[in-house]
């Protein structure tokens, strides 16, 4: 066993002194395999930091939460022409389905709003998406409040003049003015802040810190409904421990029957499941992945190549030294391990100043964007590990040619 660690101990110091005795050489092999590395763990962070951001931001809702649209979130057999006739969703279909579907927790009827410019005396933010909601969305999406309060149910039947301002949008509205009371301008009127909504960060699409919320019908005052108005949708969240499955089929029945549907019509509206949107965002994480990883090899492969041809030029400009090794005693393996320590060592090196670049830009990404990137542990080992096997594979071949050298003949040849 002794012998064995020695063997290793006296490998690893030729390796080291070879590397450093050929600076200009091991700076080029490292430039390859740092570049390979950094590229792919870059993409792998990159998308799980996309992924952990949307999961976070879905986090607050249930997974069963289901949207009652025209419009369907994820790809569907259906044919365009056929989703342009649907129907809109209108608030009179989510009175029905209120007073109609049992086993519901919470339900909102909200308007696909779009941007506009909020004011307050000098002050004007623009391209707030501003949404139109009732206040049954406060518990689906489990809001939570830092200043003043959410709109009321009273508030929202009524359409009540009334706005709830995301942090950021307060934040770039009012500065150090406290918010809750004053009047500002949106949609060319006039409405009260009661509240602004805690912190939340950013996610996908709009971040809910850039937003602004109001009742859905202080919206329809003024804006057209119907089939060639404003699109709408119904946001239901059904009771804990319910048959989904159940529920759902109860839901398309009575909604069927509300729109006039005969058995052998098919529906002309979608039910959009939390859980299958999430299993849909999963796909195109995966797919992104995918392609990180065919992109990044193509990276991998060309520093593997190049440690592999340094390599080979080392073994033939130290074939002089291995046969001097071979003549004094050296066994084949003091050799093959000496060359693929080198090679192992290059390739490792690499690697680590690649994820070391990773993690700093990704630093400086969360501070300059707001956007938290993550280096997870399992990146950084799969990082290690790929340049570990890089260097194994590209510096076998030639360690192996090197130990079946002929002491002799490598002498002779060095000469």
């Amino acid at each position: 066993m002794l012998v064995y660690l020695r063997l290793f101990k006296e490998s690893f110091s030729f390796a080291i002194n070879a590397l450093r005795n050929n600076k200009l050489r091991t700076f080029l092999s490292l430039l390859g395999i740092t570049i390979g590395i950094f590229s792919i763990i870059a993409v792998l962070s990159a998308v799980d930091s996309l992924d952990k951001s949307i999961k976070d931001q879905l986090s607050g809702l249930d997974k069963n939460t289901m949207y009652l649209t025209k419009y369907s979130f994820g790809p569907t057999e259906v044919p365009r022409w056929q989703r342009d006739n649907f129907p809109q969703t209108e608030h009179d279909d989510f009175e029905f389905i209120e007073r109609n579907v049992p086993d519901i927790n919470a339900i909102a009827y909200v308007i696909f709003g779009g941007s506009e410019n909020i004011k307050y005396e000098g002050n004007t933010v623009s391209g707030v998406n501003i949404t139109p909601v009732s206040e049954g969305i406060y518990d689906i999406e489990n809001m939570k409040v830092a200043e003043g309060r959410f709109y009321t149910e009273s508030e929202s039947i009524s359409g009540a003049n009334v706005m709830v301002l995301g942090s950021a949008t307060a934040d770039n509205l009012f500065e150090n003015i406290n918010p809750i009371g004053k009047t500002i301008r949106a949609y060319g009127r006039k409405l009260t802040v009661i509240g602004v909504l805690k912190k939340v960060g950013s996610g996908l699409g709009d971040s809910p810190d850039e937003k602004a919320y109001v009742p859905a019908n202080f919206v329809r005052r003024f804006q057209n409904g119907g089939s060639d108005g404003i699109p709408g949708a119904i946001i239901i969240k059904p009771e804990k421990n319910v048959d989904i499955g159940a529920f759902e089929a109860v839901l398309k029945q009575k909604y069927r029957a509300y729109r006039g549907l005969k058995a052998d019509e098919p529906d002309n509206f979608f039910v959009n499941k939390i859980s299958g949107f999430t299993q849909f965002i999963d796909g195109i994480i995966a797919t992104l992945n995918t392609i990180g990883w065919i992109i990044s090899g193509f990276s991998l492969l060309v520093g593997g190549f190049g440690i592999a041809n340094i390599m080979f030029v080392s073994v033939r400009e130290r074939t002089n030294l291995i046969g001097i090794q071979k003549s004094l005693g050296a066994k084949n393996r003091f050799i093959l391990f000496q060359f693929l320590f080198e090679a192992v060592i290059l390739s490792v090196l690499g690697g680590v100043i690649g994820i070391i670049m990773v993690w700093i830009i990704s630093l400086i990404a969360t501070a300059a964007l707001d956007f938290e990137f993550v280096l997870s542990f399992s990146n950084v080992f799969l990082g290690f590990s790929l340049s570990t096997l890089i260097g194994l594979l590209s510096g076998v071949i030639p360690a192996i040619s090197a130990s079946k050298l002929d002491p002799v003949e490598a002498i002779r040849t060095g000469m």
